[in-house]
């Protein structure tokens, strides 16, 4: 069973805390704070591994946390960084948030990697904080949390062909014929339930990645039958092979429904080449019904699946046409400038309680600070007036008393 669709809510691994130490040793006067860091949490990163054809650990394990960092202690001891935690997916997983529709990373060649949340960073010690007005600095940063992120997962199957057809029209049978797949074959509608992969080897040691999609009924783009959970699979095709049965009561008729449902699915299809391969030509009717059809399609070729007559031909042609598409490719450029955004370290908003900073650094300095420390809270409040924030405060018409706020702090 393939399993192309999961959610799955990740988080990074805390940092560890900083320690708060202070050297005492035998003939040592004033030795000094000596609290070591606290060691990097770990990040949770997904890699395409083209073993894997799935999603289907993904269904059984939709919670991952990553693992923690070690915390600080005397002597300026580090704590250990957390190690990564690999999640293995198919080559083709494309990710996006869980209220997103816009996809935000993906795995396509094997070995490919997406950081799907970052580790929190270690906390400093106390002997990071000794300065020459503070000799003696009682506290330390504590961990800073991972992130956290809820995702849908998708898996869109990564072939070079994909086989277009209406169900029973032989598109199983084509692939068990030219690839050394097995897929259920059987001789009534919907045998195939989910996306299956095979590669077809040619001569002077040539192959092609073939993908047979379940079939297509009329009204499928509008999510009948299997609807997108079809045509979500030949998005990253370059060629698409219509397997047509010759049987059909108007075979023309059928290609238009194919097209329709592709055109109204509304990934672009129109440019992708086509090759058109008339089924059942085992059956004599059949074998006299293409001479009359043939001038009414493009690339077309008489096949039998089931006998395996005219797979050949076929599969050249859909070599000839992917060469041409590698040499159209252009090539990657590096590109010459760097683009730069610029984030504002930190804004203010009035609320009707008091105000609420915001900015990346200013909340992962709020997480780290121990609030029952008054020296670290103290060290806080320096942070903000080197930032100019509490001027900022001023400006805006902060009163003694007012409240505020920054994350959950």
């Amino acid at each position: 069973m393939i399993v192309d669709r999961a959610r799955i809510k990740v988080e990074g691994g805390a940092g560890g805390n900083g320690c708060t130490g202070f050297r005492r040793e035998k003939y040592v006067p004033r030795g000094g704070p000596d609290g070591g860091d606290g060691g990097n949490g770990g990040d949770i990163v997904f890699v395409a591994d083209s073993r894997l054809d799935s999603l289907l650990d993904l269904q059984y394990h939709s919670t991952w946390k990553g693992d923690p960092g070690g915390h600080g202690s005397g002597s300026n001891c580090h704590g250990k960084n957390g190690s990564e935690t690999i999640i293995r997916v198919p080559p083709g997983t494309v990710f996006f948030y869980w209220e997103g529709e816009v996809p935000i990373g993906e795995v396509v060649e094997d070995g490919e990697r997406f950081v799907a949340a970052k580790g929190g960073r270690g906390g400093r010690g106390n002997a990071r904080f000794t300065s020459s007005t503070n000799r003696a600095p009682n506290f330390a940063e504590k961990g800073e949390p991972g992130e956290e992120f809820e995702y849908r997962v998708e898996l869109k199957t990564i072939a070079e062909v994909g086989l277009v057809g209406l169900p029973n029209a032989g598109k199983s049978t084509f692939l068990a014929a030219a690839t050394a797949a097995r897929p259920k074959i059987a001789d009534y509608p919907f045998t195939t339930l989910s996306p299956n992969l095979g590669i077809a080897y040619l001569s002077e040691y040539r192959r092609i990645k073939l993908a047979d999609i379940p079939g297509i009924i009329e009204g499928a783009a509008e999510g009948k039958g299997l609807g997108h959970d079809f045509l979500r699979h030949i998005e990253r095709t370059k060629v698409l092979l219509f397997i047509i049965d010759l049987g059909d009561p108007d075979p023309l008729e059928t290609r238009d429904v194919l097209e329709r449902e592709l055109e109204e699915y509304g990934a672009d299809f129109s440019d992708r080449p086509r090759v058109y391969a008339l089924n059942k030509a085992d059956i004599p009717e059949n074998r006299a019904r293409f001479e009359e059809l043939a001038p009414h399609f493009e690339n077309a070729f008489l096949i039998s699946a089931a006998g395996v007559e005219g797979i050949d031909q076929v599969l050249e042609a859909l070599w000839d046409i992917l060469e041409r598409l590698r040499s159209e490719e252009p090539e990657l450029e590096p590109s010459a400038e760097r683009e730069y955004t610029f984030e504002a370290p930190y804004t203010i908003v009035p609320i009707p309680e008091g105000f609420r900073l915001e900015g990346k650094a200013l909340l992962r300095a709020a997480r780290m600070t121990d609030w029952s420390n008054e020296q670290a809270v103290d060290h806080f409040q320096r942070r903000l007036r080197k930032m100019g924030i509490l001027r900022a405060l001023k400006r805006m018409g902060a009163q003694e008393g007012q409240a505020v706020f920054i994350g959950d702090v």
